[in-house]
């Protein structure tokens, strides 16, 4: 329609939304709405189709016509303020113009006639050609002003004559900006509204007769209601069924038959007291450490407070649906003040337990230690919803801890886009870890998915144990509304390359029906042959407990027609517990000890040192508006960089993928194990920095 009255809506607004099979609902996201039924569902595609289409030609009418202005929606009351006042201060220099121009007229024509009297006198012979050149220079300037009044008289008219389309097309843009904004935010708010009924449904509709049984797919029992028995249909929630079940061995039957119980694991491993004797041995060794720690190097235990700085998250990644997360522009404000690198170096927050399976004599028993630490590398992420700063390329992180604590980490960030950094540690306690993590994220509108890629390798060597793995996806939750929280899940493969061995790790993501402890963790070792001899339990965030499996035998089947193993088992011993976390935690971005002590200024590291980096170095001290400014010049500095290389150009055979850049402290090789790319330390950090030999690092801060 070419105007409005009561009861319409504008197609260039509607929200067009499908109820169920043949119901539709047009709304204007206000009081008028039009709920419709076709007579099929073919029907009602049909007319959803023609609505659509005709949505997007009113929109493209309304974009390209000049006279659709009387059809906008009217500017806010703010808006409203701002455009009067620039009109007032247009109309103050419009009478300023018009002012100028009358006092030209007047003093021009006064001038004129001085002139002319001028020119009635009788003045010496010589004065004449005095009075002629005053006579021209008068007329020129009087021409030269009305050119003047002439453009300006002009300019305003052409302004006058755009300015009522330049405020609409504005007028335009800013409600397409604020219908998509509105979207958006009805979507989330339906999103939680869907997952909150869901969540509270007892009930589901049931077309079949009473004696049909549930549906294909349905677990647990039902029961019908005793007002509707015919058409209503009682189910228990669906749960992650356990792929095992584990029952507690009768200690006595233990004593009685020993290793001769069929199908028990025979082979070394752990016996009733060996695990707990290590856990304590590998306690007082770590109390040891801490002892000496606190005599040779007084580490920091606080840094500055967060400061309590609001910003909307929303209002930034509701422009990132869909991209690449390293890719986005984001302020200091969601970042926590240590860099990925730093992050990265976290994982050795438990090193005990690789200390621990260092002096482990079986291979099995080997492997718990290791599926302990792979677990406990995600506890300090509970609370941590802060992005960590993004590296630069080039950019270094060293801990050096071999005095202390017996090892020595080195990171460096081989490639930006994807942003990419390699991981090399060693220990004097005989065992070796590398790395080379990827990350990749996506924005999903209500949760934010990072995917760590790349293997981590671990080597022992005492008997030449080579163990692989992955990491797990991590889930922030809540981006739109709500507090942010963090989730692990996904399953998690770790193979001993030597003997076969293998431990199937499942983080469990978080359910609202789940009867479970939230961030649950299982696991299963099993030897080269498939045979089962220990089970892991626990959450990522507290503890792993380790059960000796005695023998095993199959159960009944489960919800989904599969048969269960049953594991009977000895009693659980404690492998791994959680650190309690610093006092004031809260107010320190919910860091670790030892994450408190990442940032903290080091002499003779290299230039290229997290540690130095000025914007995060600002954002830890609270000053954070210098912290966003550092970062963007830094960013700035980073891109210019890439140029330049890009123009240069690589040599042949020698590009990493970053305009031929070379890694400084690795290189790239094929992994003999897994056959990819990836990068391995060549050696030479900790003799440059014995040295003081930074002469190679890149200028990138």
């Amino acid at each position: 329609m070419g105007h409005t009255c009561r009861g319409t809506i504008n197609l260039a607004t509607a929200n067009i939304t499908v109820e169920d099979s043949c119901s539709f609902v047009i709304s204007n996201g206000g009081a008028q709405t039009y709920h419709l039924k076709a007579t099929s569902e073919v029907e009602r595609q049909r007319w959803v189709t023609a609505l659509e289409l005709a949505k997007a030609k009113a929109v493209r009418m309304q974009a390209e016509s000049d006279d659709s202005a009387d059809e906008e929606p009217a500017p806010t009351h703010g808006e409203k303020t701002e455009l009067q006042g620039a009109l007032r201060a247009l109309g103050a220099k419009v009478e300023d113009l018009s002012t100028c121009n009358d006092l030209i007229a007047k003093h021009g024509a006064a001038l004129q006639r001085s002139l002319a009297e001028l020119e009635g006198l009788r003045p010496p012979p010589d004065g004449w050609d005095k009075v002629r050149q005053v006579n021209e220079r008068a007329t020129l300037f009087r021409i030269t002003s009305n050119a003047m009044i002439n453009a300006s008289r002009d300019f305003l008219l052409l302004a006058q004559t755009h300015s009522k389309r330049w405020q609409r097309a504005l007028q335009q843009e800013r409600d397409r900006r604020g219908r998509l904004e509105e979207t958006l935010e009805q979507l989330a708010k339906q999103h939680n509204h869907l997952e909150r009924a869901f969540r509270g449904a007892t009930v589901l509709p049931h077309a079949g007769p009473p004696s049909a049984g549930p549906a294909k797919g349905g677990g647990g029992s039902r029961d019908l209601s005793d007002e509707d028995d015919d058409d209503i249909e009682f189910f228990d929630a669906m749960e992650d069924v356990p792929e095992f079940i584990t029952v507690p061995a009768d200690s006595r039957s233990h004593r009685r038959t020993g290793s001769n119980i069929s199908g028990a694991s025979s082979e070394g491993g752990f016996d009733d007291q060996s695990l707990e004797e290590q856990a304590s041995s590998g306690a007082s060794s770590s109390h040891e450490l801490a002892c000496q720690d606190t005599v040779k190097h007084r580490r920091r235990r606080r840094i500055p407070d967060k400061p309590n700085y609001s910003l909307n998250l929303w209002s930034i990644m509701k422009n990132c649906i869909g991209k690449e997360l390293s890719r986005i522009p984001m302020p200091v404000n969601f970042n926590e003040p240590l860099s990925m690198l730093q992050r990265l170096t976290e994982d050795l927050e438990y090193h005990d337990l690789l200390d621990r399976a260092s002096k482990c004599e079986n291979s099995l028993e080997q492997l718990c230690y290791v599926a302990a630490f792979t677990v406990s590398s995600y506890s300090t992420t509970v609370s941590r919803t802060g992005k960590p700063f993004n590296p630069l390329l080039g950019e270094t992180f060293e801990l050096d801890r071999m005095d202390d604590e017996g090892y020595r980490s080195i990171c460096e960030q081989v490639s930006h886009h994807p942003p990419s950094a390699a991981h090399h540690v060693e220990s004097r306690y005989g065992w070796t870890l590398r790395q080379q993590i990827t990350i990749a994220s996506k924005f999903r509108g209500k949760y934010l998915s990072i995917m760590p890629l790349g293997t981590i390798h671990c080597t022992f060597q005492q008997m030449g144990d080579h163990y692989t793995w992955e990491k797990v996806t991590t889930t922030v939750h809540n981006i739109i509304v709500g507090k942010l929280w963090i989730d692990q899940s996904g399953e998690v493969d770790i193979v001993n390359r030597r003997t076969g061995d293998k431990c199937h790790l499942k983080f469990a993501p978080y359910s609202y029906f789940s009867r479970d402890v939230a961030r649950k963790v299982t696991g299963l070792v099993t030897d080269s042959a498939g045979k089962a001899h220990f089970v892991l339990s626990g959450t990522w965030d507290e503890k792993m407990e380790c059960s000796r499996v005695l023998q095993s035998s199959h159960g009944v089947n489960g919800a989904e027609g599969r048969q269960k193993t049953v594991y009977e088992t000895l009693r659980s011993r404690e492998l791994w517990r959680k650190h309690q976390i610093p006092e004031h935690a809260e107010t320190m971005y919910y860091f670790s000890d030892l994450a408190l002590t990442l940032n903290e200024p080091e002499t003779g590291v290299a230039p290229t040192d997290s540690r130095r980096r000025p914007d995060q170095r600002l954002m830890e001290n609270g000053r954070w508006d210098e912290a966003n400014v550092e970062k963007q010049r830094l960013e700035e500095k980073q891109r210019a960089g890439r140029r330049r290389r890009e123009n240069e150009g690589g040599r042949e055979g020698q590009c990493t993928g970053e305009g031929g850049y070379l890694p400084l402290w690795f290189e790239r090789q094929e992994d003999p194990m897994t056959k990819e790319p990836v990068h391995f330390y060549k050696g030479g950090y900790w003799e440059a920095k014995e040295r003081q030999d930074w002469g190679r690092c890149p200028e990138i801060f």
